[in-house]
C-alpha cells in the first residue's frame, strides 16, 4: 500500500530539516527522508561553529541574510535554546585580488547594514592578534555571529518531530516520479506519494535528476576545516578576537574560540575533487600545510594545528543557490547551497514550505531559480 502525505521532503541535513520543521508547524502532513543516519558525517551540516553574517558583495545574499537573523531569533525563541552566539567579524581583501571591498561597501550602504572600513593598522590597534600587510582592504560588521551546525539541526530536527512531522532516517530515496496527482517516491521501505517534494540532497542531487533530464551542474569537493590550539587561548575569546574572511585567489576563513581553548579556520573551495562515492574522509596533508602557513603569518598566535575534519562541498555555477521548484516539474523543488548556505538554514527552510504550500514567497529568490 502506498502511503500518502501532503510533502515528502528529501534530504535531513541542515536545509531538508529546516524545511521539515518549518511544514511540520503549519500543520501539514509531512514526511521526510535522510538516506543515513541522522547527524551523520557524509555531507556539510556536521561539526561545530559557522559563520552567519550579512556582509556579502551581492545585495541579494545581503538581504536573504537579513531574513535569516530574524528567522534564526524565531527558532532560538521556540526550541529555547541559544544557537548564536554574535562576535562580529572581518572581510578582509586584498587589493589587486579578485575581491574588492567596494562590492561590500556598496551592498551594505544598499541595505542599511552598519559597517566601517579599516586599515591595516586599525586592524592591528583593535585585534593585535592579526598581522594583516599594507594594500589589504577590511571591512567590519558587528552583527557576524557564530551558530553551531550540529546542535541547530538536532533542534530542527526535534521542533519538526514535536509539530509531527515523521522522520526517516537509513531510508534512501532511490526514485522520484512526477504525475498529473503529485510525485511518487520510491523508497528503500516502499513507495509513497505526495503532493509536494522538497529535495534538499546537495552531492546526490542529480541521482535523482537525472531520471527526469533534468540534471544541474554540480561539482563535488571534500573539504577541511582545522582545529589550531593557541598559546594563549583567552586572547582568541569570541569577546576579544572576531570571525574573520580572507577573499583572495584562495580564500580562508576562520573563528574564535567556541566551545573549546582552540581556533578553527579553512580554505574556502580547496578543489579536492571527489565523489560522495569516491570520498576519503582523509585530511589533504598539502592543504593542511598550506592553511597552517597562512595561518602562522596571518595570525602569528595561532599555534599548531591540533585536528583536522572533512566535509563535503556540492557547488554550482558561480557558488549561487538554487531554490525552487524544477522546470517542467512544478512539484518537485529543489534546494540547493553550494556550500554557503549553513547561515540561511532557517530562512531557506521558511522558503521551501512557503514554496511547497503556497507556490510563492515573500523574500526575493528569483536569482536562485532552478530555470536559471
Amino acid at each position: 500500500m502506498t502511503q500518502s502525505f501532503d510533502v515528502a521532503v528529501v534530504g535531513l541535513g541542515a536545509l531538508g530539516s529546516a524545511a521539515a520543521y518549518q511544514l511540520a508547524r503549519r500543520g501539514v502532513n509531512v514526511v521526510a527522508f535522510e538516506r543515513f543516519e541522522l547527524g551523520h558525517v557524509r555531507g556539510a551540516s556536521h561539526d561545530t561553529s559557522r559563520i552567519l553574517r550579512t556582509s556579502y558583495g551581492e545585495t541579494r545574499y545581503v538581504r536573504l541574510a537579513q531574513s535569516a537573523y530574524r528567522d534564526w531569533a524565531d527558532l532560538e525563541t521556540v526550541s529555547g535554546e541559544k544557537l548564536v552566539t554574535t562576535t562580529g567579524g572581518l572581510i578582509f581583501a586584498p587589493a589587486g585580488g579578485p575581491y574588492s571591498a567596494s562590492a561590500f561597501v556598496s551592498s551594505l550602504t544598499e541595505t542599511g547594514v552598519p559597517y566601517e572600513e579599516l586599515t591595516p593598522d586599525e586592524v592591528h590597534a583593535r585585534w593585535p592578534q592579526f598581522r594583516i600587510p599594507a594594500g589589504v582592504e577590511t571591512i567590519w560588521t558587528g552583527d557576524s555571529a557564530i551558530v553551531h551546525a550540529a546542535r541547530t539541526v538536532a533542534v530542527l530536527q526535534l521542533q519538526a518531530r514535536v509539530s509531527g512531522a515523521e522522520l526517516r532516517a537509513n531510508t534512501p530515496v532511490t526514485a522520484v516520479r512526477p504525475g498529473p496527482d503529485g510525485v511518487l517516491l520510491e523508497t528503500a521501505s516502499g513507495p509513497v506519494r505526495a503532493r509536494k517534494v522538497v529535495l534538499a540532497t546537495d552531492a546526490w542531487t542529480n541521482e535523482l535528476l537525472a531520471p527526469l533530464g533534468a540534471e544541474i551542474p554540480l561539482v563535488t569537493m571534500q573539504e577541511q576545516v582545522t582545529y589550531f590550539k593557541p598559546a594563549d587561548p583567552a586572547a582568541y575569546d569570541p569577546a576579544r578576537f572576531p570571525l574573520w574572511v580572507w577573499l583572495d585567489a584562495h580564500c580562508y576563513y576562520g573563528f574564535p574560540t567556541y566551545g573549546e581553548p582552540t581556533i578553527k579556520a579553512a580554505r574556502d573551495v580547496s578543489n579536492n575533487y571527489m565523489t560522495p562515492d569516491e570520498r576519503s574522509f582523509e585530511p589533504s596533508a598539502a592543504l593542511l600545510s598550506e592553511l597552517t602557513e597562512f595561518m602562522h603569518a596571518t595570525i602569528p598566535g595561532s599555534g599548531s594545528a591540533l585536528r583536522t575534519v572533512t566535509c563535503q562541498y556540492a557547488l554550482t555555477a558561480d557558488r549561487e543557490f538554487v531554490l525552487g521548484p524544477l522546470a517542467g516539474y512544478p512539484d518537485v523543488i529543489v534546494a540547493l547551497g553550494a556550500g554557503h548556505a549553513f547561515k540561511f538554514t532557517p530562512a531557506i527552510g521558511r522558503i521551501l514550505a512557503d514554496l511547497a504550500l503556497d507556490g510563492a514567497t515573500t523574500d526575493d529568490i528569483s536569482a536562485f531559480s532552478p530555470a536559471g
